[in-house]
């Protein structure tokens, strides 16, 4: 059986790797897509546009809008002269954001009586209107809290837990690691029997000595080490280019990877087994990982989800692997709490690969 197996493996992992090609685009493309996503999947609201709309003209109003101007986080201020000009102004998209000054603001101010900053926002991009938003809240509050005086008897302190500088790439970059492995290990297993089919030798496998165990794991394998080399590789990079701590276990890491790409592997041959063709195998797997990126906790929380689709990613390995890989990352969490968002991935390779042998069963027969 070890003979037979391993020449099932070798032939898998040289049909992976024959083609100079092939082989540059398992490794070329999943780098490309770590650079290109770790910085254009910024949350940080940066090099924008506000208009200051200032129909007040006095000291009050001038100081808010050169520290609005200070700001690192806002790139030009345009200056507005009528309401028709605001309105323009966003409408056509030239900022973000309007900040109006009544007519007597900074009267107001000096008299000890109530003065208001209004924030006109771009409610197309509300992601980056909330934020713009906090941050002018967080200007405007710094200037009326001088004003006032240091009379309060206390004051806050803010700390960012696992992330104290808030920096996005820390954020992003564990994720991209399960992100970006999802979708190599989906295609190459998906891609599997499909390319049998395809290149009319999957009448060999029929005839050939292999148990469909042999052949079942023959190509869950190769897979498995090119997921295992790409996710390695993010690892270092990760951790020593781009900066971000490697707090946690990585030799669970490897371990819960390991169970990751069981799972995966169970997915893929589900999908390349009710495949024809590699193409209807590719659009499968599109189809999964875009329900697994979607359903991971990656592009928006878990917890914002409603209930019923809350149970639905449960069933979703890439909600575990996510935490596990944030966790190991950042956290520093413990092996009991990694192990408690491994073992569910344990569950769906117990269901996905029987499922994928009995259906590879029937298209065998």
């Amino acid at each position: 059986m070890g003979g037979r197996l391993w020449a099932m493996i070798v032939k898998e992992l040289w049909a992976i790797l024959r083609d100079p090609r092939g082989r540059i685009i398992l490794v070329v493309p999943p780098l490309m897509q770590l650079f290109v996503l770790g910085f254009a999947t910024t949350l940080e609201v940066k090099n924008t546009a506000i208009g200051i709309y200032d129909r007040d003209g006095g000291a009050a109003s001038i100081e808010i809008a050169q520290r609005i101007v200070g700001s690192p986080n806002i790139r030009a201020v345009l200056p507005l002269y009528s309401e028709a000009e605001a309105r323009a102004a966003i409408d056509r998209q030239k900022v973000v954001a309007v900040v109006s000054f009544a007519d007597g603001f900074s009267a107001d101010l000096a008299a000890g009586r109530p003065a208001q900053v209004q924030g006109i926002f771009d409610g197309r991009k509300s992601n980056a209107a909330q934020i713009m938003s906090g941050y002018l809240s967080t200007i405007i509050a710094g200037y009326g809290a001088e004003l006032a005086g240091q009379t309060a008897s206390f004051s806050t302190v803010t700390v960012h837990w696992f992330n104290p500088n808030l920096q996005y790439l820390w954020f992003t970059m564990p994720g991209l690691v399960v992100i970006i492995t999802t979708i190599s290990g989906l295609g190459l297993t998906a891609q599997s029997v499909a390319r049998e089919r395809e290149l009319g030798s999957f009448s060999q496998l029929l005839v050939s000595p292999l148990r469909l165990s042999e052949i079942l794991i023959g190509k869950i394998v190769p897979p498995m080490l090119v997921g295992a080399f790409n996710a390695t590789l993010y690892l270092v990079l990760i951790s020593q280019l781009f900066g971000v701590p490697l707090t946690g276990s990585v030799p669970f890491f490897y371990v819960s990877l390991v169970l990751y790409l069981l799972a995966l592997a169970g997915v893929g041959l589900l999908i390349s087994s009710v495949s024809q063709t590699q193409q209807q195998a590719f659009l499968g797997m599109f189809f999964a990982s875009v329900l697994a990126i979607l359903l991971s906790g990656y592009a928006s929380p878990v917890e914002n989800m409603p209930l019923w689709l809350r149970v639905v990613t449960e069933a979703v390995p890439t909600r575990h692997f996510l935490v596990v890989s944030e966790g190991v990352f950042l956290k520093d969490m413990p092996i009991a709490d990694l192990w408690a968002n491994s073992w569910p991935m344990v569950l769906i390779a117990a269901v996905t690969l029987p499922a994928a042998a009995l259906l590879f069963r029937a298209r065998m027969e």
